[in-house]
């Protein structure tokens, strides 16, 4: 079978990588590169760099990768659609939900691929753990607590943390649960005098009940990307920045201690520490856009999932303001 010929919009400090992934993957052969700033980390090879979308589609290609600043992805992304691309655009999928609904209905449409960036689902720690819970290990599911904080990144510019961060766990709380968001309240900081927030908290609740809380910010010195899930059996705790999972069953000893055993819901039992591959998560996300744009059934984000995480997100940001609950349209 030919090698599908994959283009790039944008080489910066997330373009890069996937210039390196795309000429990992096989099946997959990078054919253009275009980026109007230029090649800042030098990375396009033997490639020319093309000045903007319309010099990329006339190479000729099948898929594509946009990794520009989100205001300029919908631009990017109907063209590629009008030309027949699959594609898939780095997270979040547009600068606002308008723009986003036209993106999914244009891929739609033409009865193309339209994916979405949102990495996180592809990490080794949360793979895993979708699995081990879809195996029945957990039991029933209560809550998802993630914490992803660390200091502000100068790589972004045109949004809050909300968007760039929060949606991260907004995806994967989501994914990991099989369920999405129904009802959220939201606090945001702003902080370092930017005109985008640098913190949110949201609680809220999912569809099938799970509670949910995403504590996220970029005010913090150190670098922290946890996701607990709480169960039936025990919890969970993937460490994404790691890629380690840990499982921390119920205790099933009774406690003879009794002012413990009167406090406690639940005593501890034992903790795994599992072992597992721990593949390159852009590589995996990487591969299952390939197998999507071959007719395969993959755990690739879709543009309507992708568009929920940002009406998620968008929701937060409302109820932020607001300083009310809001309740998400399914």
């Amino acid at each position: 079978m030919m090698a599908l010929r994959a283009g790039l919009l944008g080489v910066g400090m997330m373009g890069r990588h996937h210039a390196r992934v795309l000429r990992e993957v096989e099946g997959v052969d990078l054919v253009g590169i275009a980026d109007p700033g230029g090649d800042p980390h030098g990375v396009a090879g033997d490639l020319a760099i093309l000045p903007d979308i319309e010099a990329l589609i006339a190479v000729g290609i099948d898929i594509a990768v946009v990794a520009v600043p989100t205001r300029f992805h919908e631009d990017a992304a109907l063209k590629l659609a009008a030309a027949g691309v699959h594609t898939l655009v780095e997270k979040p999928i547009a600068h606002t939900l308008e723009a986003g609904q036209r993106m999914v209905e244009a891929f739609a449409a033409a009865g193309l691929v339209g994916a979405v960036g949102h990495i996180e689902r592809f990490n080794p720690a949360l793979q895993e753990l979708r699995r081990r819970i879809a195996a029945g290990e957990l039991g029933a599911v209560y809550q998802v607590a993630t914490r992803r904080q660390g200091p502000f990144p100068s790589r972004i510019a045109d949004v809050g943390v909300a968007k760039d961060l929060a949606s991260h766990d907004v995806d994967l709380t989501a994914w990991v649960v099989q369920s999405d968001y129904e009802r959220i309240f939201a606090q945001t900081a702003f902080k370092s005098g930017r005109e985008h927030e640098d913190m949110i908290t949201i609680t809220g609740r999912t569809a099938s009940g799970v509670i949910v809380n995403n504590i996220v910010n970029w005010l913090s010195p150190m670098k922290e990307r946890l996701t607990v899930v709480t169960g039936e059996k025990g919890a969970f705790v993937a460490d994404t920045s790691t890629g380690d999972l840990t499982f921390y069953a119920n205790g099933t000893i009774p406690l003879e201690w009794e002012s413990v055993s009167s406090f406690r819901g639940v005593s501890e039992g034992n903790v795994t520490r599992f072992a597992f591959a721990k593949r390159e998560p852009l590589r995996v996300e990487h591969e299952a856009f390939r197998d999507a744009v071959l007719g395969e059934q993959t755990d690739v984000v879709t543009m309507q999932q992708g568009l929920r995480a940002l009406a998620v997100v968008e929701g937060a940001l409302e109820s932020a303001r607001e300083g009310t609950a809001v309740t998400l349209l399914a």
